[in-house]
């Protein structure tokens, strides 16, 4: 079965998983960057925005986040831009989407969620 889902929704469910699941990342030797540049003039665009609004006005200026490997030697450092969010959230394996879908989440579903689009895969876990 394929789920496809509308770029509204995908950067909704995106938006849910960074905000549940980006500290959950750490534990991994992962960390997210940014240009601040690109940071500072999102943040100028809205009102009030927490964090994760923030990034994701960074993706809809044209902009990318990195998922760094701090760990290793970068070999599992990954960027995305909204483009990447539109075509593979989606492709997040069905039990967990539809957790997203259903307002059924929690940390394991938003980790598997940024691992399928910042990966194409679940790499950790």
């Amino acid at each position: 079965m394929k789920i496809t889902l509308t770029p509204q929704e995908s950067e909704e469910y995106f938006l849910n998983a960074m905000c549940n699941g980006l500290g959950y990342v750490q534990d991994y030797g992962l960390g997210l960057d940014y240009e601040q540049k690109d940071y500072t003039e999102a943040k100028e665009k809205l009102t009030n925005p927490c964090y994760e609004d923030v990034l994701m006005q960074i993706l809809r200026d044209g902009n990318r986040l990195t998922m760094v490997d701090v760990e290793g030697e970068g070999d599992m450092t990954r960027s995305i831009c909204l483009q990447d969010i539109h075509e593979r959230v989606q492709n997040t394996p069905h039990e967990h989407l539809m957790d997203m879908v259903d307002e059924n989440d929690d940390v394991v579903t938003a980790d598997v969620i940024l691992q399928s689009v910042f990966f194409s895969d679940i790499i950790f876990g």
